[in-house]
């Protein structure tokens, strides 16, 4: 399939890219830095890369946007701000909004004036839905929450519901994205590899986790499967307590798991930003059960122990 990707430059495209190249799908990557073309130079052969800005409605009318779009038939977009990176400045939380809705907005724009319709888009969105609890079990069919996560994904949601009627939708909910040199593990491992890991806040919110290997099966999937369409959890059917995430991540490790990080340090760090990590939500997937999707690490145990042995 010839597919366009945008957002797929990072942490989850590093490891999404080569999946699909060895599919045997036709790339168009997209990224506002022409320095991110580097990181898949081994497969310049097989990809074609467009160094453009996808919020801007001049790069789809104008640039070569308008042109690439034309040419494929899916899409997938992961655009996004990091969540939990910085602390939740006015800027920043306008550049968080900014990044997922105007892109979308001007894809599901470009995409409507095409003569042949797009057969599948993949769109991203995240678990923050949901909002937070301590005790609730959310799935697909959950209501979304009130807090400022849940109604950005819900508006990014509504823009991708708004593609031509003969596009094929499938919006996953990602989880905390568990990977080498990304994601949930990026500053925790070298605190956990020196010995002064625990866990974040009291360890009794909930952790629903994926291995960055499975979210790019999930995404592959959504891609090739057409009975597969609407919202999809991208999380393992095994969510976890912080508490039991660092124990085990110490356990991988062999290390100690004793010193917790106070909540308050972290909301000094992060702002309104730590609620990300200090709140969470057990999430589980109905709908990936349903189509009998079959994980590669469903076990937190397994998904660490990948993840940190080399």
């Amino acid at each position: 399939m010839r597919l366009l990707l945008l957002g797929c430059t990072g942490f989850i495209g590093s490891e999404l890219v080569p999946i699909l190249i060895q599919s045997g799908h036709e790339l168009t990557i997209v990224s506002r830095k022409k320095s991110r073309e580097n990181k898949f130079a081994k497969y310049k052969e097989k990809i074609t890369f467009l160094n453009s800005n996808p919020s801007s409605t001049e790069s789809w009318e104008k640039g070569d946007l308008g042109d690439a779009i034309k040419k494929v038939e899916g899409v997938i977009n992961l655009t996004g701000e990091a969540i939990a990176e910085k602390r939740w400045s006015k800027q920043q939380c306008k550049e968080i909004k900014k990044s997922r809705l105007n892109t979308t907005s001007e894809l599901i724009k470009a995409m409507s004036k095409l003569k042949k319709p797009i057969q599948v888009l993949v769109n991203g969105s995240a678990i923050g839905y949901y909002g937070t609890s301590s005790d609730m079990i959310f799935n697909e069919s959950s209501p979304s929450g009130k807090d400022f996560l849940a109604t950005l994904c819900e508006r990014w949601e509504a823009i991708a519901n708004k593609k031509p009627r003969n596009t094929r939708l499938v919006i996953i909910r990602t989880g905390i994205v568990l990977g080498q040199n990304g994601g949930a593990l990026k500053k925790m491992l070298p605190v956990f590899r020196a010995g002064f890991g625990g866990p974040l806040g009291n360890g009794m919110q909930w952790m629903s986790w994926i291995h960055r290997t499975d979210l790019c099966r999930i995404i592959e999937y959504a891609l090739t499967h057409q009975n597969c369409s609407g919202v999809l959890n991208g999380v393992s059917p095994n969510p976890v307590t912080m508490k039991l995430f660092c124990e085990n991540l110490g356990k991988t490790l062999n290390r100690p798991n004793l010193l917790p990080v106070p909540g308050a340090l972290i909301k000094l760090l992060l702002g309104d930003g730590a609620k990300v990590v200090l709140e969470g939500q057990k999430v589980i997937s109905n709908r990936l059960s349903k189509y009998n999707f079959i994980f590669k690490y469903s076990e937190l145990s397994h998904a660490l122990l990948d993840i940190t042995k080399s």
